[in-house]
């Protein structure tokens, strides 16, 4: 499994999660080693967002249960090490980000019965369309956009648009054994993704 992020990084607002009232509540039950109630706080506070995220980007509700199911799993696991370096929203987006990407390879199903928490089974509550999907005037269906973009690609458009991370948090989320491209990096690379689409909705519409 690709480690956590390495730092927080000035510019392009930084950690924006770390100073809301939910970021100061679970630091302070890791300061005090309560784990099981920052574990189970951090799932009631951020579990929405991220089932709605893995189900975008799997484009599957049973694969995006079983990608939640895993990232609860690494989070009980991870928490206990967890360095306070980026926000606990980043860590969870990370760690939903590398469930996806081993849910896809099927590399994880080698590794056993995954672990069933109640707060997973209970915070997997129905979606909803994303905002930036209800907006986007691409014309592009769903299953168009998934078939059109990586999973990375798909991955930096929720996390920018829908979630509102900064580039910063993204480069977090995205970071592979130790390692994460720049804020500068994924910034351009959105741009890129905004000319992509643009030219497959032009495509579509015969333009």
């Amino acid at each position: 499994m690709a480690r956590g992020p390495s730092r927080s990084r000035a510019g392009d607002g930084g950690e924006a999660g770390a100073a809301t009232p939910v970021e100061a509540r679970l630091r302070a039950l890791l300061a005090a080693g309560i784990l099981k109630a920052a574990a189970t706080e951090t799932l009631r506070a951020y579990g929405p967002q991220l089932l709605r995220y893995l189900r975008v980007l799997l484009g599957n509700d049973g694969d995006a249960r079983e990608a939640f199911a895993l990232t609860a799993e690494r989070l009980w696991r991870s928490l206990p090490a967890f360095r306070g370096e980026a926000s606990v929203r980043t860590w969870c987006f990370h760690l939903a980000w590398s469930a996806a990407a081993d849910l896809r390879k099927e590399a994880w199903r080698t590794m056993g019965r995954r672990l069933e928490t109640e707060e997973a089974a209970r915070l997997g509550t129905g979606g909803r369309t994303p905002s930036w999907l209800r907006e986007e005037r691409l014309h592009l269906t769903l299953a168009d956009l998934r078939k059109a973009l990586t999973l990375e690609e798909q991955s930096l458009l929720q996390l920018r648009v829908d979630q509102g991370l900064t580039f910063a948090e993204c480069a977090e989320v995205l970071a592979e054994e130790g390692t994460a491209p720049s804020a500068d990096t994924l910034q351009k690379r959105f741009e890129r993704l905004k000319v992509k689409l643009k030219a497959l909705a032009k495509e579509r519409s015969g333009g």
